[in-house]
């Protein structure tokens, strides 16, 4: 295998592992000057593909095509930390590609059909809990998150139906949450009893990787990622308000819409559809992030990372909520977060950033995702849905610029010296 084929099939591995475009082109050039120097070879990175070819001469470049990612986030997690060995010179670019490969390919979770079952549902359950939802819609959308996860993971091995699926499950999931109201006994839904069973379908890691890369000049591939990911929400959204159109849905105007609503939000009805206490908020942060750990295949530390993340994540936003606002208080959250999330991919743990971050980015979006989805029931409300996203947007690149510009790394390297 030529040099350029190894850089190829190096920087397919890197998109695999969910890195943006911009940095495994990043990660492809520190790796050459440090073993190859004397090789000038330019890259170009697209979400599905890798060029390779030499800064002078005519030779026609090197493609390596992936498919979308199928590595876990343990497997990523790995693919990280071999970058940084890598990186370092302690092992060789044959050595990486080879055998280290080969273990990483073989890391595969088990059960991950199970996994991802249980994940959903543990995710969905842990999100209404966070909205406070009553008790039995808790329950509800726990089970329906489970069904639907189900049905999911068995359309995407049909490749025709894989651009439909949001729409689907979305319009599947609202009409069951909606029955199973109907036979409770209960004639409104909360918001969040609704939007839960599908918020593992918000492409978070697609769109923070999109806005890393738009805000880097590689234009092809974020706006690609970012119209992708837009059109997923789109889908989403449909699938909710046909699912609301066909079995006339009725949305509870007193449930929370964002997170920081969530204090607003009181009841005194009895038993099943009364709220859990505010203190359970806490056990709903962990099974988001258990949730979203289980059903992308990550490990013990790397769950107990996510924990980490996410509690930060929530304790910020209400925190700043009170002093800044719901808009500024995201933006302002997510900028930390992002800039934690990249200090951890660069210490000895190695977790990308966008895997750190993808809980977090969950917590802070289904509010808008679901606002948007049932524009229909409160119009007034719409306008908050596209700020407090922009919001969310502009923080996560300030915590980019933060942990990637100049000045930082000349900071690191000086107290490295001392």
């Amino acid at each position: 295998m030529t040099q350029s084929s190894q850089f190829a099939q190096l920087g397919a591995l890197l998109l695999e592992a969910g890195f943006s475009a911009t940095d495994t082109r990043e990660a492809l050039e520190e790796v050459r000057d440090r073993v190859a120097p004397e090789h000038e070879m330019a890259f170009a990175v697209l979400p599905e593909a890798v060029f390779v070819s030499p800064i002078r001469g005519t030779q026609a470049p090197i493609l390596r095509m992936t498919l979308a990612s199928s590595l876990s986030t343990r497997q990523s997690a790995m693919v990280s930390r071999l970058m940084h060995r890598l990186r370092a010179g302690r092992i060789t670019l044959e050595t990486a590609l080879g055998s280290e490969q080969e273990r990483i390919r073989g890391a595969v979770m088990r059960m991950p059909m199970l996994r991802w079952v249980v994940g959903n549902a543990l995710l969905a359950g842990g999100l209404a809990v966070l909205f406070r939802c009553p008790w039995w819609s808790i329950l509800v959308a726990a089970l329906v998150a489970a069904l639907v996860g189900g049905v999911a993971e068995g359309l995407r091995r049909i490749r025709p139906a894989a651009a439909i699926i949001p729409f689907l499950i979305a319009l599947l999931s609202t009409v069951l949450v909606s029955e199973s109201a109907a036979v409770l006994g209960y004639s409104t839904v909360p918001l969040f009893a609704v939007c839960a069973p599908i918020a593992i379908l918000v492409p978070g890691a697609m769109i923070t990787n999109a806005l890393l890369e738009l805000t880097a000049a590689d234009v092809v591939a974020g706006a690609s990622r970012l119209v992708y990911g837009v059109v997923q929400l789109a889908f989403m959204a449909a699938g909710i308000a046909a699912g609301s159109a066909l079995i006339g849905l009725e949305i509870d105007q007193d449930s929370a819409i964002l997170l920081t609503d969530v204090t607003g939000v009181i009841s005194t009805a009895p038993a099943w559809a009364s709220l859990p206490p505010a203190a359970f908020s806490w056990f709903g942060v962990a099974a988001v992030a258990v949730g979203i750990s289980l059903a992308f295949g990550a490990g013990y530390r790397l769950t107990a990372v996510s924990i980490a993340a996410m509690g930060i994540a929530y304790a910020l936003l209400f925190a700043l909520a009170p002093f800044w606002g719901n808009v500024i208080a995201t933006g302002a959250t997510a900028a930390v977060l992002f800039a934690l999330a990249r200090l951890i991919e660069r210490s000895t743990l190695a977790i990308p950033a966008t895997i750190t971050f993808q809980p977090a980015f969950l917590l802070l979006v289904p509010g808008t995702v679901g606002l948007v989805a049932l524009a229909s029931f409160d119009v007034g409300s719409v306008p908050s849905a596209p700020a407090v996203f922009v919001s969310l947007c502009i923080g996560t690149k300030v915590g980019s610029i933060v942990t990637d510009t100049h000045w930082w790394r000349l900071l690191r390297l000086g107290r490295n010296e001392a």
